[in-house]
């Protein structure tokens, strides 16, 4: 990676941090603000966070195409101003419908930031360093998100209507100083040539446009059901069937679903790094399964604090222990399942792949809430835990099968160096990493003839995946070569 290149990534984590901490002035507090302060009823604040779910599900379809064209930032834009915008009419809307409206364009603007920054990350990570580079994020949005609330409750005032105002104010310059560092930032778009070397085109996915592709594409396919359930089982859990499971069945005081919800912020932030490490190197999919397996032990363990009876203190240590175990999933998660998404994606269309797993993410969390709200009001909380674990073993399912259907080059980056040669069909052909041997600077290093798959043999140049850098890169005079450029 280029000295540009880290500056580059720097302000984009940066900025990604600053827009996290503002969010985190303001969601924790949307529905006591719209159905309390503004004393608009539980009805109008249910209603509020289905527009800001339905508006996601409305524009993430047809961003993706827009960043492939017009690039990421052309997108920040929008989605930037929009959520400012969003943001500022949410702290002064006094009725039902101005609210509506409010939540509507700062949803639409949220979401399509998401593949943008994600778009951009690509850009300025290769494949060696994109793991630690989507989990950078991860850990700065927790952090930004923690550290917001916190301070965001030491302002607020359930009395004082104003004092909800500064906080959306404060949330919209977080967006407004989000895009001030972001069009600071240089990025060059890879070149169209550069799709053809990537996992999307090996599926041969490579040819077409948009959704047609993604579609035919079978990993991808299999990963954003994975995906679905991902986030169905966890995150589209946690202000609804897992709250009320917690506060009805478990019999925890608000106080103490707060400490829960900490656990989990806690865990993502101290944990992030030292999980990274950990799953340096190993199977993505293989990673992923255990995330499952996690998963499933958290729902068995809030199973029981509902069946621990006569016994609070435990009862409330599993609950905060199956926060606590969600977290560490999810730390697992970050450096996973976005890089895999981009590694899948043919070059000239990752931002229509970062869109596509953005909109299953909405479904999953529209889906989610709407499931759980819907079993916490028939009680049926046995059905609850029951159906959870089963979409945990489903991820660990799931993920095994995505695993034999990978390229190894995404399941696992920098196992295997690229060589091209100058046969007739330009065709590659992968050879362990340790056959090879890299310049410290990632130069290409000539090699010995390498037997092709149709068993010719030519003369070719060893590239390590982990030297490839995805910023500005260039043709190679035509043999199908990529070499690292500045941005």
């Amino acid at each position: 990676m280029t000295t540009a290149m880290a500056a580059a990534l720097r302000r984009i984590q940066l900025g990604n941090a600053l827009a996290a901490f503002g969010n985190g002035f303001t969601v924790p507090f949307l529905f006591v603000y719209v159905a309390r302060v503004r004393d608009l009823g539980d009805g109008t604040a249910g209603a509020v966070l289905a527009a800001f779910a339905a508006a996601a599900l409305l524009v993430l379809p047809f961003t993706g195409r827009v960043i492939d064209r017009s690039g990421p930032l052309v997108v920040v834009v929008i989605g930037a101003v929009s959520a400012a915008l969003g943001a500022l009419g949410f702290g002064l809307s006094t009725t039902a419908p101005a609210v509506l409206a409010a939540s509507a364009v700062m949803g639409a603007g949220i979401a399509v930031l998401q593949p943008a920054l994600a778009t951009m990350i690509v850009w300025c990570s290769t494949p060696g360093t994109r793991s630690r580079a989507f989990a950078t994020q991860f850990f700065l949005n927790n952090l930004g998100l923690g550290v917001g609330g916190l301070f965001g409750g030491m302002l607020v005032n359930e009395h004082d209507p104003a004092s909800f105002t500064l906080l959306f104010s404060i949330e919209a310059t977080m967006f407004l100083v989000l895009l001030a560092v972001l069009v600071t930032v240089r990025v060059a778009r890879p070149v169209e040539a550069a799709a053809g070397s990537g996992a999307g085109a090996a599926s041969g996915a490579a040819r077409g446009s948009g959704w047609g592709v993604l579609l035919r594409d079978r990993p991808m396919v299999l990963l954003g059901v994975l995906g679905f359930v991902i986030f169905f089982a966890c995150y589209g859990q946690f202000e609804s069937g897992l709250s009320a499971y917690a506060v009805e069945v478990t019999h925890i005081s608000t106080a103490t679903l707060g400490t829960a919800l900490a656990a989990n912020t806690a865990m993502i932030v101290l944990a992030q790094f030292v999980v990274l490490r950990l799953v340096d190197g190993r199977r993505r999919s293989r990673v992923v399964a255990l995330v499952g397996a996690i998963w499933t032990v958290a729902w068995l363990a809030a199973g029981a604090s509902g069946l621990v009876h006569g016994a609070q203190a435990v009862a409330t240590a599993l609950l905060i222990g199956t926060y606590a175990l969600f977290g560490v999933g999810e730390t697992m998660l970050s450096p996973t399942v976005a890089p895999m998404v981009a590694d899948l994606a043919p070059a000239r269309l990752v931002g229509q792949y970062n869109s596509a797993f953005a909109l299953v993410k909405q479904l999953a969390l529209a889906v989610g809430p709407a499931v759980g709200g819907a079993i916490a009001a028939a009680g049926a909380w046995s059905s609850y835990i029951v159906m959870l674990v089963l979409c945990c073993l489903a991820v660990v399912g799931l993920a095994l099968l995505l695993g034999r259907r990978l390229p190894e080059r995404v399941d696992r980056p920098g196992s295997v160096v690229v060589a091209r040669g100058g046969s007739p069909s330009g065709s590659g052909v992968e050879v362990p990493e340790s056959a090879a041997e890299t310049s410290a600077q990632g130069a290409l290093s000539p090699e010995p003839a390498v037997r092709s798959g149709s068993g010719a043999l030519s003369e070719s140049a060893v590239l390590s995946q982990d030297a490839v850098a995805v910023c500005g890169a260039v043709p190679s005079g035509g043999t199908g070569e990529r070499v690292a450029g500045a941005v």
